[in-house]
């Protein structure tokens, strides 16, 4: 019998505060940051293969931590964050408050409601989910990390249990949170949400 084990973390806080960064902004982590996902994993080491969003949040942590358990990292950029548009770099407050009308839409109707110059909803939880199968099939029977973005986390969910894009934004993905989906022969299961494993 076949089972695949797969645990997402999402990267911790950022410098810069709490603002739509996308994948042009690539600020570093903040040291709360760091601990949030060294706090998440604790002492797990059981890792056959690392993957990681190319984003500095996010590989900065893989290399570390690979390197601490000689665990390999593999960086795959399609599991970049999605792309915001001119929304990148802007404060949430800013876009709530000065474009409230637009932030909104965007909230009712995150398929066609998408900031300016923002990557298609569904190109992006297509360039997800090839790349979350493609891992799968070339990870079949082992126990991977993939250390990534909210936005990235949201898709494989929404895949997981086959829900319809509008409804991405529905769920919390909290910063150094793990997910962990289990893959077998009767199906998928979602087993963790914003968990840890210390």
């Amino acid at each position: 019998m076949t089972e695949t084990l797969i645990d997402l973390i999402r990267h911790g806080q950022p410098t810069g505060g709490h603002r739509y960064r996308g994948h042009n902004v690539d600020d570093p982590l903040t040291e709360k940051g760091w601990q949030q996902m060294w706090d998440a994993v604790g002492d797990c080491q059981q890792w056959d293969q690392i993957i990681t969003s190319p984003l500095q949040r996010c590989r900065a942590f893989a290399d570390d931590l690979g390197k601490r358990y000689n665990i390999n990292v593999e960086v795959n950029p399609q599991f970049k964050e999605v792309g915001f548009g001119v929304w990148e770099g802007l404060s949430h407050d800013e876009i709530k408050i000065g474009q409230a009308d637009a932030f909104r839409a965007f909230l009712n109707d995150p398929v066609n409601c998408r900031p300016e110059g923002a990557e298609v909803l569904d190109d992006f939880i297509s360039r997800v989910g090839l790349a979350y199968d493609e891992t799968i099939t070339r990870h079949q029977n082992k126990h991977c990390l993939i250390v990534a973005h909210a936005g990235v986390i949201r898709a494989v969910i929404a895949k997981t249990l086959q829900l319809a894009p509008i409804n991405l934004y529905r769920i919390k993905v909290d910063n150094g949170g793990i997910t962990r989906i289990r893959h077998m022969e009767s199906g998928d299961l979602l087993e963790l949400l914003n968990g840890s494993l210390s």
